[in-house]
This record gives structure tokens, C-alpha cells and sequence, in this order.
């Protein structure tokens, strides 16, 4: 399990109302969420889901291929 270490920020009332986490967490939750892909691998991999929904097996390569 991720752990996260973080500082809660309050405001007058006490309410939580921000959280600061070390940059390292940070790049991690990016990379975990793919925040940091740029605009062409993002496109190739629209095109990918837009073949796997249309059934085009040809445009993937089999894993033994590669391997």
C-alpha cells in the first residue's frame, strides 16, 4: 500500500483545508495517475483504446514478440 507522508493546512476555524506532501510523493501520485505524459503519447494511446474497442488485433504485437 502507498504511503504518503503529509502536513494538513487549516484555516481559522480549524477546518483542513490544504495538504502538503514532499515532491518526491508528489511525481510518484503524477506518474501513478499518467499527469506526466506528454500530448503525443497520450494521443498514441487514444488511438490504442480506439483499436482494442474496434477489435483491430493487428495493430497490437504479440507479447512473445517482444519478449
Amino acid at each position: 500500500m502507498l504511503q504518503i507522508q503529509k502536513e494538513y493546512i487549516v484555516d481559522e476555524a480549524g477546518n483542513p483545508n490544504k495538504v502538503i506532501i514532499s515532491l518526491a510523493d508528489f511525481r510518484l501520485l503524477e506518474e501513478m495517475l499518467g499527469l506526466d505524459l506528454d500530448e503525443n503519447i497520450l494521443e498514441e494511446l487514444r488511438q490504442a483504446r480506439q483499436d482494442r474497442e474496434n477489435g483491430l488485433l493487428d495493430a497490437y504485437l504479440d507479447l512473445d514478440a517482444i519478449a
